[in-house]
Order: structure tokens, then C-alpha cells, then sequence
């Protein structure tokens, strides 16, 4: 019987506001890197709000370490021309893998996207534009349980269709909290004739009330059994913490029993949580593994 593939995994980070926390997601980077993640993310803001603070906390990453930095990329109310010059900057910094977004509406989500006039006029079209001027990798997104304003599941699969029919190689889903749902939603996109790595989003639950806010803005189902584990540990902090391992563990743990081997995790940019579901998931720091 031959080996399985090995785990591999990605971390996401978004861009800091405050001194406070750029010093924050450092320590994460630093902590999280000697876990040889096969790449790293960069959000970036709606309508392009973090262009600057993206771009430098990529170029930095590029610098002083040596990960592989992934910079997200949206659409939203900018010309084709202003998205090109962004696209054309990462690759002269050095970046060679783009995660390709719509993006939000201007006025949140929940209100109607309207593309500019001049610009690209969704993720496939981006993703065309990206691999017309250079030779990105180019990652997507996916949503197991649809984009909110997405009419059905079926539409949603076809956009992903055409984001990989546009060169997309990559797709990591929005979090979830279910494993079935995302076992459905992959056997609807396998039926659908596409073949490339559908990797499972996680979100380690560091504040479920947040948790919550944020998985209603973006059609993340919550299920009851996980608001009933938080329940009464708003002030708790210390016992929040040790819940919230014990679901990432029980997902993720889940998910290598029916055969996968990719992740993406979404981690807020903090460390602790993310560094121990990836030592169960048998990954060691490289200084560890170079010493054995």
C-alpha cells in the first residue's frame, strides 16, 4: 500500500493597522514559519484600503524571511489599469503567486456589487488579466456553502469553473464548520469537471462572538453544537482557548481521516492556536526535523 501525501498547509495574515499590531502578526510569522508552510497570504482590503499596507508586509516577508509570500488581490472600484499596476508591482518585488479576489461591495457586504465602469468585472476576469501580463500562480476562492450573493450552490460552481478555465490552479474555501458540508461541495465540483485542489479553509474560534459576526457576514453556516461549547465562556478566557483547540483538532484531525492532506488557516494573526493543530497534524519546525 503506498504512503499518503504528505500534510501540507498555509497560513493567512492581513496587513496591520497599529504598531501594536505589526508587532503581533510578526511574532506569528515567526513563530509559524518553521512549520515550512507551502506559502503564505496577504489580505487586502475592499476597493484596495490596505494596497500600501499589503504591499509592505509582502515585500518584508520577502525579505526577512524565506517564506513564500501569496498577496491577495481585488477588483473592486479600480480600473483595469490601476489593478495592472498593482498585478505588474508584485511581480517586480518578487511575488510569483497571486490569491485572485472579486472583493466585497464598496458598501459592505449585503449591497449590490456593481464593477467600475473600467475595471475587471469579477475573480475570472482578474484572473485572466493576472495571467495575461505574467506567470503567476494564481489562487481562488470557494464556498462550500455559496458566496452570499450567489442565487444557487450550481452558479456558484459554475464561477468557480470559470475562474479555472481563466487559469486558476488553486481554490481554498471559506471556513467552515461542518466536514460534510465541504465533502458535499467537493463531489459537486469534482461532478462539475474540475480538478484542481479544493483546499479546506479553517478558522481556529480565537472569539466565537466575533466568530459569529464574521461567519454571518460571509454565509458561514455556525452550527448549534459549536455556540453550546463556548456558551458561558465569554469571561473566561483560559477555558475559551482550550475549547476552541479541542474543535480545530476534531475538525482537522476529521478531515485527514477521509484523505486530506492540504489546509489553509485563517489565523487572525495569532499563532498559539494554528502552531498546535499543526503539531497534531505531525508537523515539526524544520530545526527539529534537520537535528533528527
Amino acid at each position: 500500500m503506498s504512503e499518503p501525501a504528505p500534510i501540507s498547509v498555509s497560513f493567512e495574515f492581513f496587513p496591520p493597522k497599529t504598531e501594536e499590531m505589526e508587532k503581533t502578526l510578526w511574532e506569528s510569522i515567526t513563530r509559524l514559519a518553521p512549520m515550512t508552510p507551502e506559502f503564505v497570504s496577504v489580505t487586502y482590503g475592499a476597493g484596495g484600503s490596505t494596497r500600501e499596507r499589503t504591499h509592505a508586509t509582502v515585500k518584508r516577508i520577502l525579505a526577512e524571511t524565506s517564506l513564500t509570500p501569496a498577496a491577495h488581490l481585488t477588483c473592486v472600484a479600480a480600473t483595469r489599469g490601476e489593478v495592472d499596476e498593482v498585478i505588474r508591482s508584485y511581480w517586480d518585488a518578487g511575488v510569483r503567486h497571486i490569491v485572485a479576489l472579486r472583493g466585497d461591495p464598496l458598501n459592505g457586504i449585503g449591497a449590490r456589487y456593481e464593477p467600475h465602469p473600467g475595471g475587471y468585472v469579477n475573480a475570472a476576469d482578474l484572473v485572466a488579466g493576472i495571467k495575461r501580463l505574467a506567470g503567476f500562480e494564481v489562487s481562488v476562492s470557494a464556498y462550500p456553502e455559496k458566496h452570499p450573493e450567489s442565487p444557487s450552490v450550481a452558479e456558484d460552481i459554475d464561477m468557480l469553473k470559470a475562474k479555472v478555465d481563466a487559469g486558476a490552479t488553486r481554490a481554498m474555501t471559506q471556513f467552515f464548520f461542518e466536514n460534510d458540508c465541504y465533502f458535499r461541495y467537493l463531489e459537486r465540483v469534482r461532478a462539475r469537471g474540475i480538478g484542481i485542489p479544493i483546499v479546506p479553509g479553517i478558522l481556529p474560534v480565537q472569539n466565537f462572538k466575533q466568530t459569529r459576526a464574521f461567519a454571518e457576514r460571509c454565509g458561514a453556516g455556525v452550527p448549534r453544537w459549536l455556540a453550546q461549547r463556548f456558551e458561558g465562556l465569554e469571561e473566561d478566557v483560559a477555558t475559551r482557548k482550550l475549547i476552541a483547540a479541542a474543535v480545530a483538532a476534531e475538525q482537522v484531525l476529521g478531515l485527514v481521516e477521509q484523505g486530506v492532506r492540504q489546509f489553509h488557516f485563517y489565523t487572525m494573526n495569532r499563532a498559539d492556536l494554528v502552531y498546535a493543530i499543526c503539531h497534531l497534524l505531525g508537523l515539526r519546525p524544520a530545526t527539529a526535523r534537520e537535528a533528527a
